[in-house]
C-alpha cells in the first residue's frame, strides 16, 4: 500500500514537472513534445487510454471503499480502519489529481502543437506576401520601364510627324508655286498662239493681195 502511494506521488510530481516544462521555452520542452508526438502514434493513445481507464476504475473502487468505511458506525471503527480510510482517501486524491494533470498535459501538448502549426502557417503566409510584394515591385518596375519606352517612342513619333508635316507643307508650297507658274505659262502660250494665228491671217491676207495684184498684171 505504501508503495502505491509512493508511486502515485512520483507520477504526480512527474506530471507537475512536465507541466512546468511546458510553460517555458527550453530545449527540454522540444524533446518532451517530440516524445509525446511519438507516444500518440500507433498504439500509444490506446495504451494511455487503457492505463487512464484502469486508474479511473481503481479510483472509483477506492471511493466506494471510502464510502463504505465512512458508512460504518463510529463505535465499530478501530484505529486500523481509520488509518486505512486515510490511506484510501490519500490514494484516491492522488489518483484523481494524477488523472487531472494527465488531462492538462494532453491539452497543453495539443495547444502547443496547434500554436506551432499556426506559427508555421503565419510564416508561410508572410513569405508568400513578401514574394508577392517583390513580384509586384518587379512588375511595377517593368511597367515603369515599358511606360518610359512608350513615352520615348511617342516623343520620337511626334518629332517625326512634325518633320513630315513640315515637308508636306513645303511640298504643298512648291506645288502651289508650280501651279501658278504653269497657269502663267498656259496664259503666255495662249497669247502666243493667238498672236501666231493673227500673224498667219495677216500673212495670208498679204499673200492674197499679192496674188491678186499679180493676176491683174497678167491680164
Amino acid at each position: 500500500m505504501l508503495a502505491q502511494v509512493q508511486l502515485l506521488f512520483m507520477v504526480v510530481f512527474l506530471e507537475m514537472t512536465l507541466i512546468l516544462l511546458f510553460l517555458f521555452r527550453t530545449p527540454l520542452r522540444k524533446l518532451i513534445i517530440m516524445a509525446l508526438d511519438r507516444v500518440k502514434r500507433g498504439r500509444g493513445p490506446l495504451i494511455v487510454k487503457s492505463v487512464a481507464a484502469s486508474v479511473l476504475v481503481i479510483m472509483i473502487y477506492t471511493v466506494y471503499s471510502i464510502k463504505e468505511l465512512q458508512s460504518r458506525p463510529t463505535d465499530s471503527v478501530n484505529p486500523t480502519d481509520q488509518v486505512l480510510l486515510a490511506h484510501q482517501i490519500l490514494q484516491a486524491a492522488l489518483m484523481g489529481f494524477s488523472l487531472f494533470l494527465g488531462l492538462m498535459i494532453d491539452r497543453l501538448h495539443h495547444y502547443i502543437r496547434e500554436l506551432r502549426l499556426l506559427r508555421k502557417t503565419m510564416e508561410a503566409v508572410k513569405k508568400q506576401d513578401r514574394t508577392l510584394d517583390n513580384g509586384k515591385n518587379g512588375e511595377a518596375s517593368t511597367l515603369r520601364d515599358k511606360i518610359s519606352d512608350l513615352r520615348n517612342k511617342v516623343t520620337h513619333l511626334e518629332s517625326e510627324f512634325e518633320e513630315k508635316e513640315k515637308e508636306v507643307q513645303s511640298q504643298k508650297a512648291n506645288s502651289d508655286s508650280l501651279k501658278g507658274q504653269s497657269e502663267k505659262l498656259l496664259l503666255e502660250y495662249d497669247r502666243l498662239l493667238e498672236e501666231n494665228q493673227n500673224l498667219r491671217r495677216q500673212l495670208q491676207s498679204v499673200d492674197d493681195t499679192v496674188s491678186h495684184s499679180d493676176s491683174k498684171k497678167n491680164t
